[in-house]
């Protein structure tokens, strides 16, 4: 939506500028830090939609950065990232990232990642702001609602519960464990994951999922869920087996 305020973290001023004119011209209001301290006071005192965060920042790192916005609520986090190494691209996922984009990157396609990942978010807190005036934490009955044993998913309210108690997750582990639960023993590829959250198959991207069932498995067994449903197809991708 125009107006929106973003967040770009970044210690070289070149992308700065170039990420913030790309944003502006889609209508967003971009504000800057070029320093992990700064960033962070600006993080809390302009409330940003999402925050486009560099990994290597001087005074504090964007890894602690997105850990501090990670634990200070669900804000989206898109990681700029220069190295290489696919164990280092994925650092920001494990940490809670919603997404990764690697330096050198078209403008472009950070602008197209910056929609989809709102786009979630967007659906998320709608999906929540429904399920408060419907009556508050307890799964409604319906359509949307999908119901795996003691997993509750309500695809309209963008609400999981565990045994009753609500389950917090970010919109791409929201998405993926929909995506997953719908289709019970349907083996989906990482490929076909990915596009099914991301909205395109972004190549080199696939690899990430594994981050994300990583980070969604953690969640689930802090909620007391013992059983692993999501199970990995060595070689190929994931499925959803509800135990018996």
């Amino acid at each position: 939506m125009a107006g929106e305020r973003i967040l770009v973290v970044d210690d070289e001023p070149s992308v700065v500028n170039v990420v913030r004119a790309y944003l502006e011209k889609e209508g967003y209001n971009v504000i800057t830090a070029r320093d992990g301290p700064s960033a962070w006071a600006v993080f809390q005192q302009e409330k940003p939609v999402l925050v486009v965060l560099d990994l290597m920042l001087p005074g504090i790192s964007g890894e602690e950065i997105c850990r501090r916005i990670r634990n200070a609520g669900e804000t989206p986090v898109i990681m700029l990232t220069a190295r290489s190494e696919e164990t280092d691209k994925i650092i920001g996922l494990k940490l809670g990232a919603d997404d990764y984009v690697t330096k050198p990157f078209s403008p472009r396609e950070l602008v197209a990642r910056v929609e989809a990942v709102l786009r979630r978010a967007r659906a998320m807190t709608n999906g929540a702001a429904a399920g408060a005036l419907s009556g508050g934490h307890e799964p409604p009955d319906g359509p949307t609602r999908i119901a795996r044993g003691p997993l509750v998913i309500d695809a309209e309210q963008h609400q999981v519960w565990l045994d009753g108690v609500p389950v917090e997750l970010t919109p791409t582990e929201f998405r993926l464990l929909e995506t997953l639960a719908r289709r019970p023993n349907r083996v989906f590829t990482r490929l076909e994951l990915v596009e099914r959250i991301q909205g395109e198959a972004y190549e080199g991207y696939e690899r990430t999922i594994d981050s994300h069932v990583k980070n969604l498995r953690k969640k689930l067994r802090r909620k007391g869920c013992e059983a692993n449903w999501i199970k990995t197809i060595f070689g190929v991708g994931y499925k959803f087996v509800e135990p018996s």
